[in-house]
Formats: structure tokens, sequence, C-alpha cells
């Protein structure tokens, strides 16, 4: 019976999952109009939605990226109820395993942007191309906050020139990367491990 549940539920978040996903793509072009199926798709998803950006604010300058931690909870959510269908029964520690990978996931996609970010910019200002183009502008408006904070960790009151910034921040953001990926995996491994 639990089972049976168990699966029923998964592909009601699996759906809802989707739903998310199509809402984010919608949002993303305003000038997009759905009709009465995107109020309806607003109606369903946007509370949720709304809740991670709300209380959960992932941003960096003009970019929103909590809508991937919602994304994230519903995949672990659905994860957890596909291991419960098959296996019957599942440990805390699966649980635990689970939401650390899924958060994360998240954490290395924030990571990875801001990474392939400062590389963009590094060559873009080895180039000399014009640093007044409104791309540039955008990221420099998102990786500025995070290098002020990098630079101010590692530099003290020094001051650095901004391509010396951008190398230091990507350089830093491939550590925390890499580091980070194999510390949760140890973790992750750890929890599994757990008889409860």
């Amino acid at each position: 019976m639990i089972s049976i549940i168990a699966r029923v539920l998964s592909a009601v978040v699996s759906v809802y999952s989707l739903l998310c996903f199509l809402r984010i793509l919608v949002s993303w072009v305003p000038s997009f109009n759905l009709g009465r199926a995107g109020a309806l798709l607003c109606a369903a998803t946007d509370p949720f939605l709304d809740f991670f950006s709300r209380y959960l604010p992932l941003r960096a300058g003009n970019f929103d990226f909590s809508p991937i931690l919602a994304l994230a909870s519903l995949s672990v959510l659905n994860n957890i109820l596909t291991a419960l269908a098959f296996a019957g029964t599942i440990s805390l520690g699966y649980i635990l395993g689970m939401v650390l990978s899924a958060a994360w996931s998240a954490v290395a996609f924030l990571i990875s942007f801001l990474a392939v970010s400062a590389l963009v910019r590094i060559i873009a200002y080895a180039a000399r191309l014009n640093s007044t183009h409104p791309l540039w502008m955008v990221l420099d408006s998102m990786l500025n906050p995070v290098l002020y904070r990098i630079n101010r960790l590692i530099y003290r009151n020094r001051i650095v020139n901004y391509l010396q910034s951008l190398v230091t921040g990507f350089a830093v953001f491939i550590l925390l990367r890499v580091a980070g990926g194999e510390l949760v995996r140890l973790f992750v491994r750890l929890l599994d491990a757990l008889p409860i």
C-alpha cells in the first residue's frame, strides 16, 4: 500500500516540477502571454516559487537563483518518494544525504555560473572589449558584490586591479566547486551508512 501511494505522489511531484519549470521559463519572457493557461500555471506554481524567493533569497545582482532551490527541493521529494515506492522503506541517513546532495547541486550550479561569468569577463577584459556594453555591465553587477567579499578576505586592505580581482575570484570559485563537491560526496557516503 505504501508503495502505491508513494508512486502516485511521485508522479504528482514530477508533474508539478514540470509545471514549475515551465513557469520559470515563461517568466524569462515577460511579454509572452499564455492567456488562461498561463494564469492557471501562475496560480498553481507562484505560491511555491514565491516562498523560495521570499524566504530563501539567492540573489546575485539582478539574478534570482531561488527557483533552482525550489526545483531541487521537488527533486529531493521525488527521489524520496521513488525510493520509498521501490524499497518500501528508507533510512533517515538516506533522506539527509539526498537533501545535502540537492542543496549542494543548487550551490554548485551557482558557483559554476559565477566561475563561467568570471572567465568570460576575464577574456573580455584581456581582449579589451568595450566594458560599457550592457552584457558586461550585467555581469559586473552580478560579480562585483561577490568579488568584493572574496578580495576583502584574501587581500585585506590592499587595493587590487579589476583583472586581478576577476582572476582571484575565478580561482576561488573553481576551488570551492571542486573541494565542496568532494566534501559533500564524503558526507553523503557517511550519511548513507547510518543505520537509522
